[in-house]
């Protein structure tokens, strides 16, 4: 494999997972902003692997013409919440819910009145996330991971971001934003995700 990985996100919080799960693949890894590449993407796809797949072809196509990253793996990932009591709503529409200017205060609470009167087990829910892998030859791979929990009574915790306080793991008795960031990508549905994704980067 090449020694550079472009990630298609601007996404810091995103950045500073991807790189604790991945340092030691022995390859440099930049988000798209740190590669320069400043295409935007319409995700128009209808699954979340669908458009991992658009990100990470369209970026792929950005890099090439790039000095410097014509050998460059670009990966993207396209994560979100599924609630089933919802219609598996937010669905891949999770960034975009009410909104993509609207907090996520107000989008977890909104989410959490919805389900008002709601018992638990009816409040299921799983963060899921394909991750797409386009190559300099051409070829691209896609893989899934997930987390599965129950949407919980209130917001809680600092340590995560987007729909993490609400996102309530039973057999840990805490939500997905009060684990420490080492637990979180252990368990993470993007930790799973990359770590597939990290079996398939070493093969090649």
């Amino acid at each position: 494999m090449g020694k550079k990985i472009i990630f298609a996100t601007g996404n810091e919080h995103k950045m500073v997972e991807i790189r604790m799960i991945l340092e030691d693949l022995g390859a440099e890894i930049f988000s798209q902003r740190e590669a320069g590449i400043e295409a935007e993407v319409v995700e128009d796809g209808t699954t979340f692997e669908e458009n991992a797949l658009i990100k990470a072809t369209e970026i792929g196509k950005a890099a090439r013409r790039l000095s410097g990253f014509e050998d460059a793996v670009v990966l993207a990932d396209d994560s979100g919440l599924e609630i089933d009591y919802l219609n598996k709503e937010p669905g891949i529409y999770s960034a975009r819910y009410m909104g993509e200017d609207t907090s996520y205060d107000i989008k977890n609470q909104t989410l959490i009145d919805r389900l008002y009167g709601v018992p638990d087990e009816q409040r299921t829910a799983r963060f899921v996330c394909a991750i797409a892998a386009s190559f300099p030859d051409g070829s691209s791979k896609v893989v899934r991971g997930t987390m599965e929990g129950i949407i919980g009574y209130e917001i809680v915790g600092e340590n995560g971001f987007g729909y993490d306080p609400i996102f309530f793991l039973p057999e840990f008795g805490c939500t997905s934003a009060q684990l420490t960031p080492e637990k979180k990508n252990e368990l993470s549905h993007r930790g799973e995700g990359l770590r597939k994704m990290r079996e398939i980067l070493e093969k090649r």
